[in-house]
């Protein structure tokens, strides 16, 4: 049933990076996620990865593998991906100890969220916080 929100994510975001491995490894330590997959070309290049946090997932690769996916996203980025999290402000402490690019502190929305902003080693920005979509028009 398309739109349904039980088992596995119906939607899912994509970014490639240049050094899809040093992603894993920022986005895990940093932030948290969990590497739900991971396969490697035998030079280590990651040709896909799944990370998840809570029930949502990130799919990630490298840059220059080849395939009608990486060309047609060329240099495209960065991207934009907002996280749901129960306590912004200790995943907030978090990232900031691991040394990530903190834009925004924690900081409470007009619309009721409490968020914070961050960027990747490659410019990817990642929001964090307690603002949960409604998912209207599933």
């Amino acid at each position: 049933m398309a739109g349904a929100t039980t088992g596995a994510p119906t939607m899912c975001p994509t970014v490639l990076y240049r050094d899809a491995q040093a992603a894993v490894e920022q986005l895990t330590e940093a932030f948290g996620f969990t590497v739900g997959a991971k396969y490697e070309g035998e030079d280590g290049m990651v040709l896909h990865a799944e990370l998840s946090y809570g029930n949502g997932v990130v799919m990630l690769g490298s840059k220059g593998r080849g395939g009608i996916f990486d060309a047609a996203m060329g240099d495209a980025g960065p991207a934009g991906v907002y996280v749901v999290v129960e306590d912004p402000d200790a995943h907030f402490k978090r990232a900031e100890q691991a040394g990530v690019e903190i834009l925004m502190p924690p900081t409470d929305q007009d619309y009721g969220s409490r968020d914070y902003m961050a960027r990747d080693a490659e410019g990817n920005i990642w929001s964090f916080g307690t603002y949960a979509p409604s998912g209207a028009g599933a």
